[in-house]
Order: C-alpha cells, then sequence, then structure tokens
C-alpha cells in the first residue's frame, strides 16, 4: 500500500537541482547526528533526557565535527541511488575518523554532565544511522530512477479521437513501458484547445507542426467506428506528417471485453482500399453450409483457411479439411478447434493431394460432402512458371479428379476459386487456372448430380507470397523496397471479404457452370502502394528528389510470365447478380467430348515433362494464352546445359 505514495514522493525529489539534493542529504546527517546522541543518552541512563547544557553541547559538537569530516570525505558527492559497497566503506571511513575525534573529548577527556561511554556508544548509533540511510536511498531511488529514465525515452504518441474509445484507450496507457500518450487529435472543432484527463486536445490540421515540436513518434487511430472513407480522408492528413500509424480493431471485436494496449495493431493496408464493405446476404451464406458436410481442399492455404473460419461460424454439420501439408492442416486444425467453444460440429483433418484419384474418391465417399471449395492450388506466378508441369497437374488435373470424385458420390456444389490471372493469361499460372475453370465448365454440361461454379478474382491482401507481407518485411528491414515495374496494377481485397464473398456466389449457381466475378472496387498501382506502406509507417520515401529519405524502392524487371495488368473478364458481357459485389458471366469453353481426350494427352506430357508438347497444348486449349518467348522450366534449363555441356565434351575429344 505504502509503495506508491513512496514511488510518487520519489518523482519531484529526482528532479530537484543536484545543490537542493546536497543540502536535503547535508539537513537528514544533521538530525541523525542529534538523533544519535539523544538515543546515546538514552542506552546509557534508561531514561529520554531533554538536551540542554551540556547534553546539548554534545549534539552540537557532534554536528559541528560529523560535517566537515563528511563533506572532505566526498560522502554528498556520491549519487546515492548509485550507492553501492564503495559508497558504504567512504561513509564508515569517514565515521570512524569523527569517532576517533568525538572519543577523545567526551571519553578521553571528558565532559560535565556527559557520560564517557557517551563518545563511544553514539559513533556507532552514526554508523549506523548513516549507513541505514544510504541504503535507503539506493532502494528507494534506484529502481524509481531507472523507471523514470525508462520513460523519458518512452516514443511520444498522440490519440486521434477524443471520444470514450480514446479516453479507455489513454487510460490503459497510463502506465505502459512501450509509449507515452502526451496528447489527443479531434475533429471536433469544439474542443481544440481544452484539455482532456490533464492532455491537450490538438487541431489534426495542426499535426504536421506538433510532430517535431513535440518530438511525436506514432498516432494512435483510436475511432473503430468510422466508415473506410473517412479513415482514409484522416490517413492521407497523418501522412503529411511523417509518422507511424497504429490503430485498433473494429468495434464488433472490441466489444468482446476491455480495451487494452495489447488491442493495438499495426495498420493493415486494407484500411486503403477506399471502399466500404457490403453487409452479406445471410440467405446467400447459410444456403450450402448450414447444417451440412462441407469440404475445402487447400484448407491451409491463405483462402482455403479463410473459408474454413467463416463455414465454422456459419454450423455446418460437419466440416472436412482436405491439405497436403502436414504443418498447415495442423494449425488451421488447432486454430478451429478452440473455436468450437462446445459447439457439437465435427472437423475432420485429412491430409491427401488433391491430384489422389483414389484417395479423393475415399474421402468423398465416406462423407458425401453436399458442398465443396475447391481452394487448393500452386499460385506464385514465378514458382509455377519455373515449375510448370508440377504446377499444371496440381491446378488442372488436381481440379479434374477432385470435380469427378464429386460428381460420383453426388456432391450438390462444387465451387472452384480462380484468380484473375486466367483471363488471356501470360503465364503458366493463370494458363492452368483458365484450364481448371474450362474442365468444370464442359464436366457442368454433361453433369446433372453436381452444380460446378468458379468464382474468379484477384490479389488478396496479406496471402502468403503476396506483396503486402513481402514489402512490409522490407520495411521493417531498412529497405529497399523491391519492385518489378514502375507501372504494375492490381487489383485488391481483404482475405474475409473474398472468402465470404464466395461462399456467397457459390449459392448462386443456378443450373451451374457459371463463372461468377467479384468486383473488386478500383485496382491499385503497387508503386503507390509502397509508398503509403513506407509514409505510414512513420519513414519517408527516399529518391532523387529526397536523397535524405529513409527508404527507397528499386525498380528491377518483369518476371518470367507476369503482366502489367490484371482483367477480370474474358468477354465484355458481365451479368449482374442478387448480391451487388458479384457479376456473372458464361464464357466460351471446350466441350466435354473434344476436351477429354486432350486432356488425356496432356496428362501424358505431363509426365513425361515434355515441355515443348506441354506448352504447345496449352497455347491450342486456352484462348488467348501468350506465354513468355522463352521456355524457364529449371529441369528443362538444366537438361538443356547438361545436353550442350556434352556436345562440346565430345566435340572437343
Amino acid at each position: 500500500m505504502m509503495k506508491k505514495p513512496l514511488s510518487k514522493l520519489a518523482v519531484p525529489l529526482l528532479a530537484l537541482p543536484r545543490t537542493a539534493k546536497r543540502l536535503i542529504a547535508i539537513s537528514v546527517d544533521l538530525c541523525l547526528c542529534i538523533l544519535s546522541v539523544w538515543l546515546a543518552f538514552y542506552l546509557r541512563l534508561g531514561d529520554f533526557v531533554y538536551l540542554s547544557g551540556n547534553t546539548l553541547l554534545a549534539a552540537l559538537a557532534s554536528v559541528g565535527i560529523a560535517l566537515p569530516i563528511f563533506v572532505t570525505s566526498g560522502l554528498y558527492r556520491a549519487i546515492f541511488r548509485y550507492s553501492g559497497l564503495p559508497a558504504l566503506l567512504t561513509v564508515a571511513r569517514a565515521v570512524a575518523i569523527y569517532g576517533l575525534i568525538y572519543a577523545c573529548v567526551f571519553t578521553a577527556v571528558g565532559i560535565p554532565e556527559v557520560p564517557r561511554t557517551i563518545g563511544i556508544i553514539q559513533p556507532i548509533l552514526l554508523l549506523l544511522a548513516i549507513g541505514t540511510s544510504r541504503a535507503v536511498a539506493h532502494a528507494w531511488f534506484g529502481g524509481q530512477y531507472q523507471s523514470i529514465v525508462k520513460r523519458g525515452k518512452r516514443p511520444k504518441v498522440l490519440i486521434y479521437g477524443a471520444g470514450q474509445t480514446g479516453r479507455q484507450l489513454a487510460t490503459a496507457m497510463t502506465n505502459s513501458v512501450e509509449m507515452a500518450v502526451i496528447g489527443f487529435i479531434d475533429d471536433d472543432e469544439r474542443l481544440h484547445g481544452h484539455v482532456l484527463n490533464g492532455m491537450p486536445i490538438y487541431n489534426p490540421g495542426d499535426l504536421p507542426s506538433l510532430v517535431p515540436t513535440l518530438n511525436i513518434d506514432t498516432v494512435l487511430l483510436a475511432m473503430p467506428g468510422i466508415g473506410r472513407k473517412r479513415r482514409n480522408e484522416i490517413l492521407a492528413e497523418i501522412r503529411t506528417a511523417h509518422v507511424s500509424v497504429r490503430t485498433l480493431p473494429s468495434m464488433t471485436d472490441l466489444a468482446q471485453g476491455k480495451l487494452s494496449i495489447s488491442d493495438l495493431r499495426d495498420l493493415d493496408i486494407d484500411d486503403l482500399l477506399g471502399r466500404e464493405p457490403v453487409s452479406p446476404n445471410h440467405i446467400l451464406l447459410i444456403k450450402n453450409v448450414k447444417d451440412k458436410v462441407v469440404l475445402v481442399t487447400g484448407a491451409g492455404g491463405s483462402i482455403g483457411s479463410e473459408l474454413c473460419r467463416q463455414i465454422l461460424a456459419i454450423g455446418p454439420e460437419k466440416l472436412l479439411l482436405i491439405e497436403q501439408s502436414e504443418f498447415a492442416l495442423y494449425a488451421i486444425h488447432q486454430e478451429l478447434e478452440t473455436k468450437l467453444a462446445g459447439r457439437d460440429i465435427k472437423l475432420v483433418p485429412l491430409l491427401a493431394a488433391v491430384q489422389e484419384r483414389n484417395r479423393m474418391r475415399e474421402i468423398m465417399g465416406a462423407w458425401k460432402p453436399h458442398t465443396v471449395y475447391h481452394a487448393a492450388a500452386y499460385k506464385h506466378v514465378p514458382l509455377v512458371e519455373h515449375n510448370p508441369a508440377a504446377g499444371i497437374k496440381n491446378n488442372v488435373l488436381g481440379t479434374l479428379t477432385t470435380a469427378q470424385a464429386a460428381a460420383d458420390h453426388g456432391v450438390a456444389d462444387f465451387v472452384l476459386i480462380s484468380t484473375d490471372k486466367a483471363v488471356r493469361p501470360t503465364n503458366i499460372m493463370g494458363a492452368s487456372k483458365r484450364m481448371a475453370e474450362m474442365v468444370l465448365q464442359a464436366l457442368a454440361a454433361v453433369t446433372t448430380s453436381t452444380r460446378f461454379t468458379m468464382v474468379r478474382f484477384g490479389n488478396v491482401l496479406g496471402s502468403s507470397g503476396s506483396v503486402v507481407p513481402k514489402f512490409r518485411q522490407q520495411i521493417r528491414d531498412g529497405g529497399p523496397i523491391t519492385l518489378t515495374h514502375p507501372d504494375i496494377t492490381r487489383y485488391f481485397m481483404t482475405i474475409p471479404e473474398a472468402a465470404q464473398l464466395v461462399i456467397q456466389a457459390g449459392a448462386m449457381a443456378g443450373s451451374g457452370g457459371n463463372v461468377f466475378v467479384l468486383d473488386m472496387g478500383q485496382p491499385v498501382k503497387i508503386i503507390d502502394l509502397a509508398r503509403r506502406m513506407i509514409e505510414l509507417s512513420g519513414l519517408s520515401l527516399k529518391d532523387e528528389k529526397h536523397p535524405e529519405g529513409d527508404i527507397d524502392i528499386q525498380i528491377t524487371s518483369l518476371r518470367p510470365g507476369e503482366k502489367l495488368y490484371e482483367e477480370l473478364l474474358i468477354g465484355d458481357n458481365p451479368m449482374p447478380t442478387q448480391h451487388q459485389r458479384i457479376m456473372k458471366a458464361r464464357e466460351d469453353f471446350i466441350a466435354w467430348s473434344e476436351l477429354q481426350p486432350k486432356l488425356a494427352k496432356l496428362e501424358a506430357a505431363l509426365d513425361a515433362n515434355d515441355v515443348g508438347v506441354i506448352r504447345a497444348m496449352m497455347l491450342q486449349l486456352v484462348s488467348g494464352y501468350a506465354p513468355h518467348e522463352h521456355i524457364v522450366d529449371w529441369v528443362y534449363l538444366e537438361q538443356g546445359t547438361a545436353g550442350l555441356e556434352e556436345c562440346v565434351l565430345h566435340g572437343a575429344a
């Protein structure tokens, strides 16, 4: 109980000038000299005496002898909070010198009315008192001083929003060792110049001048209820001040418990997308999921795992998780287990590759799922470009195998997660995804038991291998940010929004064979995204105009198969649906009777890794496919190099 008041008392004492601190120490020692004489009389006589006459002389003599010795011995040059054994030895030497002189006067010579033993008892008491005072000062001030130093070095922050959330955040951060709140910013002009909880409220327009004046490091955005448009306007204002921005979760997340500093997070780039998320259509959400057996392939991936989270929240009867990566399957299964909260939903983690025909048939036959969300795919453009056979096998033949197993076992709805890179593709990944779409379109025309649906959308923010986490790490490492081309442009959507729309689009299948396209909003130039990320990290862009900046952007070159711009539609005939963010397109495809034998030939070429035939067949099958002029398959290149070396050796022989 006493610790907190003592700590508060230590703060003003430590803030005093050094001269004042020395005067306080001398005053304390003066009092200890008099007190030790008074106690010495008590120990000798057994009664408390009133200091007068020669007894008072004994006390004054103690002060007159001790203080000059203590000053010349350097006792008041020591910093008490750092006092250790050397300081205590100095005290002992000084008191020893004092004791000899005091004993000579009051024990050897003697003074009337003062017992001779006082000259021995009092120096011993004074040594104990002075030593104890130094030890107490060390214990009391030492830790408090370190705490003050640490607090003084804390980054200074302003809270944007002086409402209830901002006040709660400021209260939660009162004793934080991570950062120090020194004021608020608020849009309400009536609050400007006022004081809240002892801290001033500033005008947001003054932020650029406040940052250098107050040495502001970070702005905490404590307005979780505002719309995305207003949030973007605020972020645009903050960017000009070159400070780091951290924010709070949504009001829905905060409603679960009391606000704390741990709720703060780095600003997500989805805050910059510039559009409000649309409320889901709950009828569409639950149609193919609620109380049904649902299967998700690629359950450990970025989209697959988010699909699993949202499906679990809706409430299926069983959720089957298919994943070929053991760790990814373990991670998502453990996460979902913690979210069950006693609900009667069965989670089934299944290790399997979608290309394994027998394994997929076993799984479909054992559980007979109602809905399948096929998210398993190789999606990293450069990797698939360098490993085309593996990419096509997984993305095309894996889709075919899974779809046929689903159709054979009465799956009602099969939903493929596709990509905007399937539109007029320039790379194997995009071409393979378009081929996967064509497989389902062809199957939909000849299959009545299963509705096959494709959902096509662009990049998702924060997915594995995507540009945002890469840029974020490069900024943490001090740069540079690497970009393949200054004009490269992409569509972006958050992972939760994409997964939610996939579930809703899958429920609008109708007779099947539809390609649904998600409204991705406006495309974003990647170089602009990089600049925003730098500025909202509190750093500045380093370029020719600003050579003193923090992070520079280095332009490399387009990678094999990489496009400057992505498209979402092959044709120009999108049709609206009952959801404002989902469009529908019926695009040309090859009939199953014609496609099936060509797929068999493609599979044979893949098994032989005949790269030339693979490329020729993909060009024939996928309309608009315009690959990179050179084959960059690693195995093909290595074999070519080895063959060339062998020819050179034979020629030399």
